[in-house]
């Protein structure tokens, strides 16, 4: 009797079924203009700013300090949106220090942050469609 409950909340509530979507987070923060896709230009741009809100003393290089800030808050937000952010693991991949720091200096730069945007893409994009949706997170 409670899992026809349950069922039926989940009907009643087409919100909260899509908010379990695996992906939804990850298009809510990085789909610009709401068409439930995320372009390359999108993840460019977002990342910029992404950049720009950890590289604290405007240096156009997150240290390793500045890093560590970034990964505490991404690591936050992912214990936040547990269940929302269903599928983030492959997002989140392409945030980590060692893929951006093409260089291996323990730093990254503004330009290392911008020229791993299209090979996170290829990560993202599942289908290889050129655009990541919800489609591109869960199982396979």
């Amino acid at each position: 009797m409670k899992y026809a409950a349950l069922l039926l909340a989940l009907a009643a509530s087409p919100a909260l079924a899509q908010d379990n979507q695996p992906g939804q987070h990850f298009i809510e923060g990085w789909d610009a203009d709401g068409d439930g896709k995320v372009t390359l230009a999108e993840l460019e741009t977002r990342r910029a700013d992404v950049f720009y809100m950890f590289d604290e003393n405007e240096d156009g290089m997150l240290s390793p300090e500045e890093y560590d800030l970034f990964d505490e808050t991404r690591a936050a937000d992912m214990e936040t949106n547990a269940g929302h952010g269903k599928g983030m693991e492959t997002a989140n991949r392409g945030m980590e220090r060692a893929f951006n720091d093409a260089d291996g200096d323990g730093q990254v730069s503004e330009a290392e942050f911008a020229a791993a945007v299209p090979e996170w893409l290829k990560i993202l994009d599942r289908d290889g469609d050129g655009v990541v949706t919800t489609a591109d997170f869960g199982r396979r």
